[in-house]
């Protein structure tokens, strides 16, 4: 018979494993577009493809506190900026981690025992033609000895709207958690579109999609499960958004409003994303937490 330790400990591998053939099948998706653009703007540009880094996170010490791989595309002609990273990293989380987490998860705990262990995939891609809409997408797993959680989502962020686009990947992600419960849906738009708004703008990010953190109902399986959804409902939510704009024609005006609009991003990212500080806060490779940001912006 197993320990529960034993347990969770397998229970860590399945979900790091999931993480990595994930962000291995979206590779390889995003770089079959990049060969495949074949006519409209930008396909005269060679394809870009992946550049794939070791990342570390040294703990006290210098030990060994794990890392991930960074794998960004730059100057692609459907990427102009992507990044697809993942992580596993563990230690012990430091005294403002500590208050943070035992504030958010009610957990008095922490101080006494701050081990942690969390892995995940993050994923922002900002395209080359500004009619195709950047977008954002991760899921996640974090251990700690007084739990354990799932978190993520993914979200369209365009700056020039179609009603369509937008419909066609919500609709896609509701499908993808129906399994779930008939009220999962309704709540994870419903909390994405919270999280996801920036208040010193008074206005949203982009367009929505679902967003959850915390995830813990009692039962792994079933959470996990509900992460892998997620993530799955990415490439068919995204990829057809993909081929339907990159052909589409743009000018001068068009790309203005994509480098004001990523200012926009570039403002939330480093202002509200929970993911960010914690990477910062937890010593991970500053390079990988970043990746996030557009290559070019603009401010008006």
């Amino acid at each position: 018979m197993t320990s529960p330790a034993q347990e969770m400990h397998s229970e860590k591998a399945r979900a790091a494993d999931w993480f990595r053939a994930l962000r291995d099948q979206i590779v390889a998706a995003f770089e079959a577009l990049e060969d495949n653009h074949s006519e409209g703007p930008f396909a005269d540009m060679a394809p870009g493809r992946f550049e794939v880094t070791e990342t570390t996170r040294e703990g006290e010490g210098g030990a060994d506190a794990g890392g991930g791989l960074m794998s960004v595309m730059r100057g692609g002609r459907v990427f102009e900026k992507v990044g697809v990273n993942i992580s596993e990293v563990y230690g012990t989380l430091g005294e403002r981690a500590q208050m943070a987490m035992a504030a958010r998860k009610g957990l008095p705990g922490m101080k006494e025992d701050p081990r942690f262990w969390a892995s995940g995939i993050s994923l922002v891609a900002h395209m080359r033609n500004p009619h195709v809409p950047a977008v954002h997408m991760n899921t996640r797993m974090f251990w700690t000895p007084h739990g354990w959680w799932f978190g993520g989502g993914s979200d369209l962020n365009p700056c020039i709207e179609y009603a369509e686009d937008t419909a066609h990947f919500h609709g896609v992600q509701e499908a993808h958690l129906a399994p779930h419960g008939d009220d999962l849906y309704p709540k994870l738009k419903a909390w994405a579109d919270e999280y996801f708004f920036i208040p010193h703008r008074g206005r949203a990010r982009g367009v929505g999609g679902i967003f959850m953190d915390d995830r813990n109902s009692g039962d792994w399986a079933a959470d996990f499960a509900l992460t892998q959804d997620i993530g799955r409902a990415f490439l068919p939510a995204y990829v057809p958004l993909i081929e339907k704009r990159r052909v589409q024609p743009c000018d001068d005006a068009d790309k203005d409003a994509q480098l004001i609009h990523r200012g926009l991003y570039a403002e939330y990212n480093l202002v509200y994303d929970r993911g960010t500080k914690f990477g910062l806060e937890t010593g991970h490779d500053a390079n990988a937490v970043l990746m996030s940001l557009p290559p070019l912006a603009k401010w008006v």
